[in-house]
């Protein structure tokens, strides 16, 4: 074969030849990145390989950075009282700690995130025997964080604090599907306004609570990570003697303003 022919291969096994290093000390870059996070969120705590008990699922490659969707299962019978989920390498990391109460169903958790650059995501599930159970996938999606909501900050705040919940069927001693919107813009101060260049003043949801009855389905700790206009999709299950009954919903956010609004859970077959 002439020289001319093998230029193309020997071009293609060079930049192999240096990609890989190059791809290794990256990688390895990110697992200390993440056993940093790991420590500053669970101290010293070991974690163990959540394959089979945790699975997330989310977009491989985002067709909107600043609202991507993530879904978390759990096992049914693993006995998970606490999830965490932990985009790497955003400015807040830690964009949710949710705990589970004695009507929370923990085998389905789907939120809306912003995602800054390509990066690790992970879950972790603590089960009742305080063990870490963890997974990952890596994600690439760019420009999330500093995207804007869409409209200017006096016109997102107009309708903040509303809330609407979705609910599948309902059925006593069965898990019950369900999606909280809350209207909210979450600025986390990376926003520029396009009229003034400024950028908007931080204001994002710090907690939600959830009880069905006074009874704590679940209770929910964010940061900046979080999309403008919350989606939560999460499982309750009511006892017979709780239909139907009523959904109460409490927001704070990180100017100290809480939202509450209570929803109707219709009886059994309803």
């Amino acid at each position: 074969m002439e020289l001319a022919m093998w230029k193309p291969v020997l071009l293609i096994a060079l930049l192999g030849a240096f990609a890989a290093p190059a791809f290794a000390d990256e990688e390895a870059e990110r697992q200390a990145h993440w056993a940093e996070l790991r420590e500053a969120v669970f101290g010293d705590r070991a974690a163990v390989d959540g394959a089979g008990l945790i699975a997330l699922e989310a977009p491989k490659r985002a067709l909107d950075a600043a609202l991507m969707p993530i879904t978390i299962t759990t096992r049914p019978d693993a006995k998970v009282t606490g999830l965490t989920v932990v985009i790497d390498d955003n400015p807040g990391p830690v964009a949710a700690q949710v705990q589970f109460g004695p009507r929370g169903d923990p085998s389905r958790l789907a939120l809306r995130v912003r995602v800054n650059q390509y990066t690790y995501m992970h879950a972790v599930a603590e089960t009742a025997d305080g063990a870490l159970h963890e997974i990952a996938q890596f994600v690439k999606a760019a420009g999330g964080c500093s995207a804007p909501v869409g409209a200017g900050e006096a016109e997102s705040l107009a309708q903040i604090g509303r809330m609407k919940l979705r609910l599948g069927a309902v059925a006593a001693g069965k898990p019950v599907d369900a999606q909280l919107l809350i209207r909210h813009p979450n600025f986390n101060g990376m926003q520029m306004d396009q009229l003034t260049r400024l950028y908007t003043p931080m204001r994002y949801v710090q907690q939600v609570e959830i009880t069905l009855n006074g009874e704590r389905v679940l209770s929910m700790e964010n940061d900046i990570s979080l999309a403008t206009d919350p989606a939560i999709g999460f499982r309750f299950v009511p006892r017979a003697e709780d239909l139907p009954g009523k959904l109460k919903v409490t927001v704070r956010d990180s100017d100290a303003a809480v939202f509450e609004q209570s929803f109707d859970v219709p009886a059994s077959g309803s």
